[in-house]
């Protein structure tokens, strides 16, 4: 008898081992579910972002009109940040105070074509040409409106950079907020640090809990063995042997188990045949190791300087040989990669890179109506691409991953008087629901097949 209630003891025990292991397992969810997903967008607002510009940023509103520095921030960033900074010296110079050491008449052909100026004999521009190595600034084909909003947010940058060092934020003052913010993100993830250990714990104290018990019956069981005084009942049970043949050869288990099985082929079978055509996940090993974790993560370099066509065109152009250059002609130029570069530019032959995301033919996609016209930012569609060394293809693209994000999106109408009367309509029929794409035909089969 001693023996049934040992038994029923070490049960006990190993429910509340499951129970532990069920609990922490429970946290570890609750922990990870207060994370941002990947590839997700936070601070996209409905009313979308302006092209180049980072989504949740405020842009400044010293030095000028505020929608003309927010203008020169994306602008900005999509021609200028490779080779400047406001307060830094980068490949060209830094560019705080410009519009007081130049005139914007002078900035304006300058930034159009910096060569025809300096062939032009002007003092400034020759000094200016000598001193960086004669590199040769490449010209941009940008109107005088968004050259003077370029001007604008290089004032107001550099007018906060001096309030702030006028306010007392120095880099010292800076570095301790980020220590603060590092502390108390430090102490979040120490809590999380501290209850996985006493997990550990609780799970190696109940581990040897149940050996000790498994140890003690196998000894008490030999010592019962010996006494004279246990009826028949007692010796059956303590001689007793489960027979674990009876577990497979019965008729209802192996029932289950094709059951299983057959039910697993055809799951794997229908994902397989859904899976045709689909190349979520592909990675190709292009011809130059690029790693867009370095030029678009560590230097932020902005997408459209080198897909140039990101906001203008159907489809976002493969950067050239140029373009590259643009750095890389003053920047690791004795590297086995960029010699690369050098060999192809010598052949007059383009890179041959390795085509990741690909529509079908029967499927129409315009990036500009995205980019420009919806304020989609690159991560939507092709994840957190600043993290990556290597590009993959990171959303679906499938039509029904298509159709959903054209379901869930709201439309920006915000000072668009053509769709003053649709969304008058649409509110007046659904008023509960948002006016998304969707609602403005997004679904409609012959927006993208036709």
């Amino acid at each position: 008898m001693d023996s049934i209630r040992l038994r029923s003891l070490s049960h006990l025990f190993l429910a509340l081992f499951l129970t532990f292991a069920g609990l922490g397992n429970a946290m570890a969810q609750e922990q990870a579910s207060g994370t941002t997903a990947v590839g997700s967008a936070p601070g996209v607002s409905k009313e979308g972002v302006a092209p180049g510009a980072t989504a949740g940023a405020s842009p400044a509103t010293g030095g000028g009109d505020a929608a003309a520095v927010a203008a020169g921030d994306a602008l900005f960033k999509g021609n200028c940040a490779q080779c400047h900074a406001v307060n830094d010296v980068v490949v060209g110079p830094a560019l705080k105070d410009i519009s007081k050491r130049r005139p914007i008449s002078w900035i304006i052909p300058w930034v159009k074509n910096s060569s025809k100026v300096v062939a032009s004999g002007d003092e400034y521009a020759v000094k200016l040409f000598n001193q960086y190595q004669k590199q040769q600034m490449p010209s941009f084909q940008l109107s005088d409106a968004e050259i003077t909003s370029i001007v604008a947010y290089i004032d107001a940058e550099g007018g906060k950079s001096s309030q702030q060092t006028a306010g007392g934020v120095s880099a010292g003052n800076a570095a301790q907020a980020d220590g603060k913010d590092g502390a108390a993100a430090s102490d979040g993830s120490g809590a999380g640090q501290y209850v996985n250990v006493l997990l550990i714990v609780l799970v190696v104290v109940l581990i040897v809990l149940v050996v000790t018990l498994v140890i003690i019956a196998n000894i008490m069981k030999d010592v019962l063995r010996g006494r004279k005084d246990l009826d028949g009942r007692d010796v059956e049970l303590l001689e007793s042997r489960f027979d674990y043949s009876k577990i497979y050869k019965s008729n209802a288990v192996r029932g289950v188990a094709l059951t299983v099985f057959v039910l697993a082929i055809l799951y794997e079978s229908v994902q397989a045949a859904m899976g045709v055509g689909l190349t979520q996940g592909y990675q190709p090993t292009q011809p130059i190791a690029f790693s867009h974790k370095l030029h678009a993560g560590t230097n932020q370099i902005n997408c459209a300087y080198c897909h140039t066509s990101v906001y203008k065109s159907k489809s976002a152009n493969i950067p050239s040989a140029n373009i590259c250059m643009n750095c890389h002609s003053q920047i690791k130029t004795e590297s086995p990669e960029i010699r690369k570069i050098y060999r192809a530019i010598e052949k007059k032959q383009p890179i041959q890179w390795v085509r990741i995301h690909n529509l079908p033919d029967l499927a129409y996609f315009n990036h500009s109506q995205h980019t420009q016209v919806g304020g989609i930012e690159c991560q939507t569609c092709h994840g957190p691409i600043q993290n990556m060394e290597v590009v993959y293809q990171y959303s679906a693209l499938t039509m029904g991953w298509c159709i959903n994000c054209h379901r869930e999106t709201p439309l920006n109408t915000k000072g668009n008087g053509y769709y003053n009367n649709l969304v008058k309509l649409h509110d007046k029929a659904n008023s509960a629901a948002p006016f998304t794409v969707s609602s403005n035909g997004g679904t409609e089969c012959s927006k993208c097949h036709y």
